[in-house]
């Protein structure tokens, strides 16, 4: 274990001399199916911290419980999931990661009910991020419309500026759902405001078939191709038709959740070119995935059949998600005077508000780099609102820029803040005073 990650262990997860309690968490997998190289990557990781975790004496010595339940990456099945999953042996849970916008809007509206924190860890309605009107769900990874605001920046700047932007085509390629759909407010007045033409253009999921789609495209001439698609079958899809109808695959930026390796090797050379959305890079040699390596899976505890996949772009990002549940525990335990004892939802609602990730917090945990900085407040529940691109070279991404934030960070947040006022408005909710 190198120093950083042998401080980080011994600080956040020391044992005091208490009897041993347990949390329960929650793992609302999607391994089978369509999406199955998302779920598999992502869970699996989750499930390997906290086997880390408690290889190190749990957090304060609470010791990490948790329980699985398939979902299929299905809305219906994530509410079934949900409520089976709820309580465990008398301990309810804490937070709920759906791994999926339409599951997340699904269960929503229980978070404040139930004592529930929704951890929309990078997908998820994004106006959640106004923590006045959903004091419950956050969207620690950054949010949908953070992420399009810097993709269209980054197109800005391949053709010169946002001046040049005026008369340019993009094509919105998405998956027919509520993920699909959720950048569109802030793509819709980012494209007004530099007079691009948008076309949006949906794909019925699972997504396999997309000729339709790409012949509408190879008629439009776009200069961009914005493509929101889910499940590495649907993801590979695109670029063997964009090859196929002679669309230049650097002119194509995948959304998060169609930027992992299982998305790129199946198209082949097809794949090449691509960029690639980021909010945690790929990657072994950060301290933290090393030592989950060699503990975790050096025991045969690790949860992936195939340790090749330990340090991907899913398996990172449920790492990071992980992460932030067990940050916002032993915060809470120190904001109210319970180290070495579980917490409370509304306990645990304060750790994780009171998130600071700062580069030194995360070096300590081992993920430098990793992920962006941020911290979260009662206001803002976004968190860092910052994105890497990357550029699949055949083989591997390669990151081609730093954590990019909008071109206006504040216009993305008036969109939030206008949205989330709406739906109080709708919904007679007092929001939340933050003074």
């Amino acid at each position: 274990m190198t120093a950083a990650v042998a401080f980080a262990a011994v600080s956040a997860f020391a044992v005091p001399a208490v009897a041993q309690e347990t949390q329960y968490f929650p793992v609302a997998s999607s391994r089978v199916g369509p999406y199955s190289a998302m779920g598999t990557g992502y869970y699996g990781a989750q499930i390997d911290y906290m086997n880390y975790v408690n290889m190190n004496g749990g957090v304060n010595g609470v010791m990490l419980t948790w329980q699985e339940c398939e979902t299929e990456y299905n809305a219906v099945k994530t509410v079934e999931c949900y409520q089976r999953l709820l309580e465990k042996d008398g301990q309810r849970i804490v937070v709920f990661d759906t791994l999926g916008t339409p599951g997340a809007y699904a269960v929503i509206n229980r978070m404040a009910e139930d004592n529930v924190v929704l951890a929309q860890y990078g997908y998820g309605r994004t106006d959640a991020a106004d923590g006045r009107v959903w004091p419950w769900v956050f969207n620690a990874a950054s949010h949908y419309w953070s992420q399009i605001a810097v993709k269209m920046k980054f197109m800005a700047e391949q053709e010169g500026g946002v001046e040049n932007m005026r008369g340019k085509k993009i094509v919105h390629l998405h998956i027919d759902s509520a993920y699909g759909r959720e950048p569109l407010p802030a793509m819709r007045k980012i494209a007004e405001d530099w007079g691009v033409t948008l076309v949006e253009i949906s794909v019925p999921p699972p997504g396999l078939e997309q000729q339709s789609q790409w012949l509408q495209i190879r008629r439009e001439r776009p200069d961009w191709v914005t493509f929101w698609g889910a499940g590495s079958g649907m993801n590979s899809t695109a670029m063997t038709n964009a090859a196929r109808v002679g669309f230049p695959r650097n002119r194509m930026m995948y959304v998060t959740f169609g930027a992992a390796e299982e998305d790129m090797y199946p198209a082949g050379d097809a794949a090449l070119g691509t960029y690639a959305m980021a909010n945690a890079l790929p990657g072994q040699d950060y301290p933290l995935v090393k030592a989950i390596k060699e503990q975790v899976y050096g025991t045969g505890k690790g949860n992936l059949s195939d340790e090749s996949r330990i340090g991907s772009v899913y398996w990172n990002r449920g790492l990071g998600a992980a992460v932030m549940w067990v940050e916002a525990m032993k915060n809470a335990q120190e904001m109210h005077g319970k180290v070495g004892k579980a917490v409370t939802g509304p306990e645990f609602r304060d750790g994780y508000e009171a998130l600071n990730m700062t580069e030194e917090r995360l070096e300590e945990i081992g993920i430098k780099g990793m992920i962006a900085p941020f911290a979260i407040s009662c206001e803002n529940h976004e968190g860092a609102g910052r994105f890497a691109v990357m550029q699949w070279n055949g083989e591997k991404f390669e990151q081609i820029t730093g954590w990019e934030a909008p071109i206006d960070p504040g216009y993305i947040r008036q969109l939030v803040e206008e949205s989330a006022a709406k739906f109080a408005s709708e919904n007679n909710i007092t929001p939340k005073s933050c003074s």
